[in-house]
């Protein structure tokens, strides 16, 4: 598993402080080079697809990384607790 939480964190995708929810919209935007707001509402209009968009938010909250490196579902495991 340390494997695959190692390769979550070399995406470049982290979530920032300034974050609505939790963060998700604000990391694709950085991540994309796009503006945060149309991050936003584009992750907002998934939500349209039936289980879908909810589905795949619920899996990028809990594998993205934040800002320090740690990931919800590797916390939630019993993993590490930051990349320092």
């Amino acid at each position: 598993m340390d494997t695959i939480f190692d390769s979550l964190r070399s995406t470049g995708i982290r979530r920032g402080p300034q974050r609505l929810a939790a963060g998700i919209g604000g990391a694709l935007a950085r991540r994309f080079g796009i503006n945060v707001w149309l991050a936003r509402a584009l992750v907002l209009a998934s939500f349209l697809l039936p289980v879908l968009g909810v589905g795949a938010y619920l899996v990028a909250w809990v594998l993205t990384p934040w800002q320090d490196g740690s990931i919800p579902l590797e916390r939630a495991l019993g993993g590490r607790r930051s990349s320092s």
